[in-house]
């Protein structure tokens, strides 16, 4: 970072009065110096200095909100280049291009289809963020398109390079729109826009370099709020560019190039859907923070969706769902109780399985530190003390006047002390892979 520990302490009251929520000015000062807090956490630093600092201790990415209210979402702010020299911050958001050019018929059958592709994996719901209106001839028939996208709850991103079929458009695009048009030749007329809008501007430009000085030139005329087009001329300038623009920020702390990055994935393989997702799958890998293209279905939201997940989870925190006791296929007060770990991946699918068996029955989650089934076992946070206290914690038996506890089949060897831990319960050793839960629930039912 530019600025030292030191460099912020000077400006604190140095009378440790732990408002900021840090025991002294010291701590808050070298916390605020590596950006892990922001400087206006102290209320007694001038209003001058936390303008200055801010800047200086700000991420070296700028973080960039698109939409608004439930629509809302987080581009940019990231500190690396690799998930695993710390994380990923803000995931991507895929985006599906209409435009004014298309049949109402077409556009119809396109929204209806966005709407219904979305799944929830892992406990997380997904779906195509952002639509892409692309100017072609029809101004007003663009900007009834741009208002409708953003009536379906999806954010618009209005294509075009003329300020004033931008103006007309982004009245009816609601808070948080992005308008992907400033070039060159239209700079000054499309930050007017923007502003007046407080929206997101996209920012093109013929090469790396132009781009760079455009947005030097934007920044100058006091806007900031930018998204930059990673270029559409070839998959391999793309490719290079997404890559030279985030290393520069991260590496090079050049913050002309500290936005966030848009592919238009089907500009670069147009009319040709297996090589466009192919293209998505590989800028989710490499910095493109928004990704577009011609048509979003299962065959493509499976994978890249799944792929987004995977690679925007925190590798530093497993991921967990809330230990308690979960109920399936509505229990009738006689039914019997699983028990796994409170890692994610577990939980899901177990539950899943549990659920396709259509038997009644109740999934008791302690907390075993987010881990697999055997690595908490392995790290003593998965024994039979910590299963039984759970059962006794949670009062599973006013429950269920059933009394059979299942465990995992790959830690059968707790099936004895927990039997010792709970006399009054039938510990019962149940499969080793979760895919045989439903067989083995429906025998035990019969």
């Amino acid at each position: 970072m530019a600025v030292k520990g030191l460099d912020i302490f000077k400006l604190t009251p140095k009378t440790n009065c732990k408002e900021c929520g840090f025991p002294t000015c010291m701590a808050f000062s070298m916390k605020a110096a590596t950006g892990g807090v922001p400087v206006e956490k102290c209320p007694y630093i001038s209003e001058e200095s936390k303008e200055l600092l801010s800047e200086a201790t700000a991420p070296p990415m700028k973080t960039i909100k698109v939409g608004s209210g439930d629509t809302e979402k987080a581009l940019g702010g990231e500190t690396v280049l690799f998930r695993h020299e710390k994380t990923l911050v803000n995931k991507n958001l895929f985006a599906v291009e209409l435009s004014d050019a298309m049949s109402d018929a077409d556009v119809d059958a396109a929204c209806a289809t966005l709407q219904k592709i979305n799944y929830d994996r892992i406990g997380e719901m997904m779906f195509v963020e952002i639509v892409a209106v692309r100017f072609a001839a029809d101004a007003a028939k663009f900007a009834a398109l741009v208002k409708k996208v953003a009536d379906c709850g999806k954010i618009p991103m209005i294509v075009t390079t003329d300020a004033e079929v931008a103006k007309a458009a982004v009245a009816g695009a609601g808070a948080g729109a992005i308008i992907m048009g400033a070039t060159k030749d239209n700079a000054a007329a499309m930050v007017d826009v923007a502003k007046a809008a407080d929206a997101v501007l996209g920012v093109s430009a013929d090469s790396i370099e132009a781009l760079h000085d455009l947005v030097e030139e934007i920044e100058k005329m006091g806007y900031k709020n930018l998204v930059l087009n990673v270029g559409e001329t070839s998959i391999k300038e793309a490719y290079a560019n997404a890559v030279d623009i985030r290393t520069a920020a991260i590496k090079g702390n050049d913050r002309t190039f500290g936005y966030p990055s848009v592919v238009f994935a089907n500009k670069l393989a147009p009319a040709n859907t297996n090589l466009q997702i192919a293209l998505a799958s590989a800028f989710v890998l490499r910095y493109g923070s928004i990704i577009v293209m011609d048509e979003m279905d299962f065959n493509a939201a499976l994978p890249l969706f799944g792929l987004r997940q995977n690679i925007f989870t925190d590798p530093q925190k497993p991921m967990r769902v809330e230990p308690k006791v979960y109920e399936f296929n509505k229990p009738t007060g006689n039914d019997p109780v699983l028990v796994t770990v409170d890692f994610a991946l577990s939980y899901f699918v177990v539950a899943g399985e549990i659920e396709r068996s259509k038997v009644p029955a109740y999934l008791a989650i302690p907390d075993a530190g987010g881990y697999s089934v055997l690595t908490a076992w392995a790290a003593g946070k998965f024994g039979a003390g910590v299963i039984a206290n759970f059962i006794k914690e949670a009062d599973v038996a006013s429950m269920t006047t059933s009394r059979k506890l299942i465990l995992p089949g790959k830690v059968a060897v707790l099936q004895g002390d927990l039997a010792e831990e709970l006399p009054d319960w039938e510990v019962i050793v149940g499969p080793n892979e979760a895919m045989q839960l439903p067989k083995f629930l429906r025998d035990m039912q019969a």
